[in-house]
Order: C-alpha cells, then structure tokens, then sequence
C-alpha cells in the first residue's frame, strides 16, 4: 500500500476508513470503465460505421433531392410531343418489364430470384429517383433524336 497525501488527512475512526476505502474503489472503478471504453475498439468501429452510415443516407437523400429537381426543370423545358413520347415509353417499359417479371418468376431458380427480390426492393426504395433519371434520358435521346432526324 502507499502512503496518503500528505494533503489529505488520515482517518481517525475505523468508519472514516472504511468511507475512504468505499470512495477509493468508487474512484478507482470509475477510472478502469473509463480506461476500457476507450480501449473498446470494437465500440468505436461500431459508432464510426454508425456516424458514416446516416452522413451517407443524408448525403443521397441530399443527391436524391438535387437530381429530382434538375429532372422535373428539364422536364418542363420540354416540347409536349417529347413530354408524350417519354410517357409512352414509359409505359410501354412498365408492359415490358411486367412481362419479363412473369416470365422470369416461371423460369429462375430459387436462389437467383431471392438475390434479385433483393435487388428489387433496393431499387423500390429510390424509384422517384431512377424513374426521374429514366425520363430525362428518355427525354434527351428523344430530343437528340428528333434534332438529328
């Protein structure tokens, strides 16, 4: 054991002891949890990968927003018969793909349609997005096209 400081004076009852032992280990617990949560390298991977998870989905929502705002102004700049021809083909691709859904449910194995609903659910989650980004492209080679004809 080491001696107090010379600062502090030293007990005088039995119970005062016993207090300064109870706060000595108090202390000395509270130092130790420290200690190992800052040592927890695990925690702090997870909280990193927390923190750079939701800075990510802010991000894309943040890209989500921008790009839906450039597709509905370039949307608007259009011609109507270019407007028209992007709705049909837009729909005819929503036939098309409704075809191809059935087809592909009656012939895919097990384990590939699984991976895919996957793929499917992920895309579902950003349609507005990829649907505005469709239309625009849709919209420019139809503009491109029209030019050039």
């Amino acid at each position: 054991m080491t001696q107090p400081p010379h600062d502090e004076p030293t007990a005088s009852s039995p119970e005062e002891l016993r207090e300064q032992v109870e706060q000595t280990r108090a202390e000395l617990g509270e130092t130790v949890e420290a200690l190992a949560a800052k040592t927890d390298v695990k925690a702090h991977a997870r909280e990193k990968a927390i923190e750079v998870k939701e800075q990510a989905a802010a991000k894309a929502g943040e890209l989500k927003s921008k790009a839906s705002g450039i597709a509905h102004q370039i949307q608007d700049k259009l011609p109507d018969p270019v407007k028209d021809k992007a709705v049909q083909a837009r729909e005819q691709a929503g036939a098309k793909a409704a075809q191809a859904s059935r087809l592909w449910e009656e012939k895919a194995p097990e384990p590939v349609r699984h991976t895919t609903a996957q793929g499917a659910q992920l895309i579902r989650g950003n349609r507005n997005l990829l649907l505005a980004v469709a239309g625009v492209a849709a919209a420019v080679w139809l503009a491109c096209r029209r030019r050039d004809g």
